[in-house]
């Protein structure tokens, strides 16, 4: 593998697509500890082949790397590598407005600069197509590319609890009845839902009884009171003043302006 980078300034209009590339590259490392420094924005580094450690934070903590393994590098944390083996790893600079969103959806994790994967193919395969699109310079697919290396390397969920959880959501009962029915702790449960979805419980409930109350507004014909009991909600007037505080629009204006449009009428 041939080292190589490629660097990109972004333009006024890149800079609100909210994520942008900075630089991408391929390089290998001989064995042997590097010069320690700390970056100005955010970095990916995939070491596809390899083995080592990454020292990492202010307490200069060692992790172990051994390929292929993700090391995540923050603006401003001191880190440096240490292989102890010849390291091949391709590499990508990043920042924007989103940074704060996939921080707090857990997808940015200062406390966890490395990341092993039971499969890491869709991860290799969403850091070549990164490298290879940002070399094109197409700002709006390598941003693309991008957010799909982050949601490839992102924290494997371990067993599908939010997925579960939504699925009784609109069953009226309260976080400790659905801890139960899963056969979990509440704390379990919070630790769970925090660590797939980067919510808690409480929001996921609501987020998909708002989703399913869309969905039936938009396709079936029932009144907003029949909507509001299939969601979890008895009251229709307290469902349709938590629609509206959170959609911006009440249960009947989104059902003529959000829902999807039907078919067009034949004269």
């Amino acid at each position: 593998m041939a080292n190589w980078s490629t660097y990109l300034t972004p333009g006024p209009a890149e800079l609100q697509l909210g994520l942008f590339c900075l630089g991408v590259g391929e390089q290998t490392n001989a064995q042997g500890a590097t010069p320690e420094r700390a970056l100005g924005c955010h970095a990916l580094v995939w070491v596809r082949e390899g083995r080592g450690h990454l020292l990492h934070g202010p307490n200069r903590q060692l992790a172990e790397v051994q390929g292929p393994t993700m090391l995540w590098l923050y603006p401003g944390v001191l880190h440096g590598y240490q292989p102890t083996t010849r390291w091949r790893q391709q590499w990508v600079l990043f920042g924007g407005t989103a940074i704060s969103g996939l921080t707090a959806l857990g997808h940015l994790n200062p406390n966890k600069p490395v990341s092993r994967y039971a499969d890491p193919r869709p991860v290799d395969r969403a850091f070549s197509r990164l490298l290879r699109v940002a070399q094109a310079h197409n700002a709006v697919q390598t941003a693309g590319a991008l957010y799909d290396v982050l949601a490839a390397a992102a924290p494997e969920p371990s067993d599908g609890v939010t997925e579960r959880l939504a699925a009784l959501a609109c069953v009226v009962a309260s976080v400790q009845d659905y801890a139960a029915e899963l056969g979990l702790t509440v704390k379990q449960l919070r630790e769970a839902v925090r660590r797939e979805a980067g919510l808690t419980p409480q929001e996921l409930v609501l987020r998909t009884r708002l989703s399913t109350a869309k969905a039936l507004l938009a396709e079936e014909e029932l009144s907003v009171a029949a909507v509001a009991r299939q969601v979890g909600y008895e009251d229709p007037a307290y469902f349709s003043r938590l629609f509206t505080a959170r959609t911006g629009v009440s249960p009947r204006t989104f059902r003529r302006t959000g829902s999807i449009p039907g078919p067009i009428s034949s004269f």
